[in-house]
C-alpha cells in the first residue's frame, strides 16, 4: 500500500510538472514571438507581456490580446469605445476574383492620377473611425466613392483593395520563432548580422554536417547565435552543441533566446574556448567536483533581456517583477564534458565566422573532431574557402572536399501569372564541406 501511495505521489508530481510547461503551439507570457505585419511588409520580434505594445502607423497597440493565442493566428486593428485595439479574426475562405482571370477589355491607359477620383475626404474617414466603423467598412466606402474603380483592370482592382487594406485595416500574423523564420526575418532586414546566411544555406549547413539527435556538434558561431540555435533546435534536447571561440571572450549568442527553448534544451548549449578543448592537461576528480557540471547555475539561467533595436517594442508598462525573463544559454562546459570530447572527439563541425579567415580557424578546430566526422564551413565569399580547401588537400586532413553555392528562386504561383518574383536574393554565400581523416 505504501509503495502504491509513493507511486501515486510521483505520478501526480510529474503531471504537475507537465502542466507547468507552456504549450509550444500557443503564445504564452514571456515567450518570444515574430510579428508579421501586412503579409511581410514589416517583421518585428517581441517578447510578450501585459504591458508590451507595438507601433503600427502612428498608434501603439497593446500585445496583451496575443497572449494565449495559437501561433498562426491573425489579428486585425479594430476601433472600439476605448480606442483602437488588436482583435483576433478567423480566416474566411472566399474565392478571390484574381484566381479566375477573365478576358477584360478594360485597361488603365485612360485613367488620370490627379487625386480627384476619390469623393470621400479624410475628415469623413476619421468620422467613420470615431463612430466605430471597421476597416473593411471603410474600404467598401472608399470603393463606392471612387470614380475610377470600375474603370480599372481586374488585377488593378485587387491591388487597390490590398493597398487600402494595409492602410485602413492592417493585419498582424502571430508567427512562432524557429530557425527558418528567424533566418528569413534577419536576412530580409539585417542580413549583415547573420553573415548574409540565407535560409537555404542554413539548411545546407545542417545537412552537410549531419546534425542528428544525440550528436555532439562543435560550432564556431559568430553570426549572433543563429547557427547555435538551429543546431540545438534539431538536437531537441539530446546531445550537446558546444560553441567554441578563440581568445577569452565568447561571441554573443543572444539570438538563441528567440527560440523559446525549454530548460532541457538550454542545458545542452555550452561553450568552451579552443585552447581549453585542445589542452592536454587532465583534471583530477576533486578539481572537477569544484568546477561543477554542465548545468548552469540559477543566477546564470535568469537574466533581464533588453528589447532589441529591431523589435521596436516598448515594454515599460509592466513592473520588472512581473516580466517573465528568458533563460540564458551558453553556460561553460564542465571538465568532464571537455575530457570526454578530448577522448572521443566531436561528431560534426559547423563554422560561420564572417570576420575570420576560415583556414586559421579550421586548422585549430578540425583536430577536435573524431575521425570520419563531417564538417561544413560557411563564408560570404568564395576565395577564403578556396584557400582553406587547398590547404586541407595539401595537408591531407580531409576527403570529399567540395564547395557548394546554394541557389534559391522564389515563384509567384497564380492563375495566368506564375513567374519568378520580381525582387529576390541572387546570392547566398558558399559552403565548404568534407570529412575529417587521420593524418597519421
Amino acid at each position: 500500500m505504501e509503495h502504491n501511495k509513493n507511486q501515486a505521489v510521483m505520478s501526480e508530481n510529474n503531471n504537475n510538472n507537465k502542466a507547468q510547461d507552456p504549450n509550444p503551439r500557443f503564445a504564452s507570457e514571456g515567450c518570444s514571438v515574430l510579428l508579421d505585419v501586412n503579409d511581410g511588409d514589416r517583421l518585428v520580434f517581441a517578447r510578450l507581456s501585459g504591458g508590451a505594445v507595438l507601433k503600427i502607423g502612428n498608434k501603439n497597440y497593446s500585445l496583451k490580446p496575443l497572449i494565449g493565442a495559437p501561433f498562426g493566428s491573425i489579428f486585425q486593428v479594430e476601433t472600439g469605445e476605448d480606442g483602437s485595439f488588436l482583435s483576433r479574426i478567423l480566416p474566411i475562405k472566399k474565392e478571390s476574383s484574381s484566381n479566375n482571370v477573365i478576358d477584360d477589355a478594360r485597361d488603365n491607359r485612360e485613367l488620370i492620377d490627379n487625386n480627384e477620383a476619390q469623393n470621400l475626404t479624410g475628415e469623413e474617414i476619421e468620422a467613420m473611425r470615431r463612430e466605430g466603423a471597421k476597416g473593411d467598412e471603410i474600404i467598401e466606402a472608399l470603393i463606392a466613392n471612387s470614380k475610377t474603380f470600375d474603370q480599372k483592370f481586374q488585377l488593378s482592382q485587387e491591388k487597390y483593395k490590398l493597398k487600402k487594406q494595409k492602410k485602413y485595416a492592417p493585419k498582424l500574423l502571430l508567427r512562432r520563432p524557429f530557425a527558418r523564420s528567424i533566418c528569413e526575418a534577419y536576412f530580409k532586414k539585417y542580413p549583415n548580422r547573420i553573415g548574409f546566411i540565407r535560409v537555404d544555406a542554413l539548411s545546407l549547413l545542417l545537412t552537410m554536417a549531419n546534425v542528428t539527435a544525440h550528436s555532439d556538434v562543435l560550432v564556431v558561431d559568430m553570426v549572433g547565435g543563429l547557427i547555435t540555435g538551429a543546431v540545438a533546435e534539431r538536437l531537441g534536447g539530446t546531445g550537446y552543441v558546444c560553441n567554441t571561440y578563440k581568445g577569452n571572450s565568447p561571441p554573443s549568442v543572444e539570438m538563441v533566446r528567440m527560440f523559446n527553448f525549454t530548460d532541457k534544451v538550454i542545458e545542452r548549449i555550452v561553450q568552451s574556448s579552443i585552447d581549453e578543448l585542445s589542452a592536454a592537461k587532465t583534471v583530477s576528480p576533486e578539481e572537477n567536483n569544484q568546477q561543477g557540471g554542465v548545468h548552469p547555475s540559477t543566477s546564470d539561467m535568469v537574466e533581464d533581456t533588453p528589447v532589441t533595436a529591431e523589435a521596436r517594442v516598448v515594454d515599460d508598462a509592466v513592473p520588472e517583477s512581473k516580466i517573465v525573463k528568458a533563460p540564458k544559454a551558453g553556460a561553460k562546459a564542465s571538465k568532464d564534458a571537455i575530457e570526454m570530447w578530448k577522448e572521443n572527439g566531436f561528431s560534426s563541425l559547423i563554422m560561420a565566422a564572417q570576420d575570420q579567415d576560415p583556414w586559421s580557424l579550421a586548422k585549430d578546430v578540425l583536430p577536435l573532431l573524431s575521425y570520419s566526422a563531417p564538417f561544413a564551413i560557411y563564408h560570404q565569399y568564395l576565395q577564403p574557402l578556396a584557400t582553406c580547401m587547398h590547404n586541407l588537400q595539401q595537408g591531407k586532413m580531409a576527403i570529399n572536399l567540395q564547395i557548394t553555392e546554394p541557389w534559391l528562386r522564389e515563384y509567384q504561383v497564380l492563375p495566368s501569372r506564375t513567374h519568378p518574383h520580381m525582387q529576390m536574393s541572387s546570392f547566398g554565400g558558399y559552403v565548404l564541406s568534407g570529412i575529417r581523416i587521420s593524418t597519421a
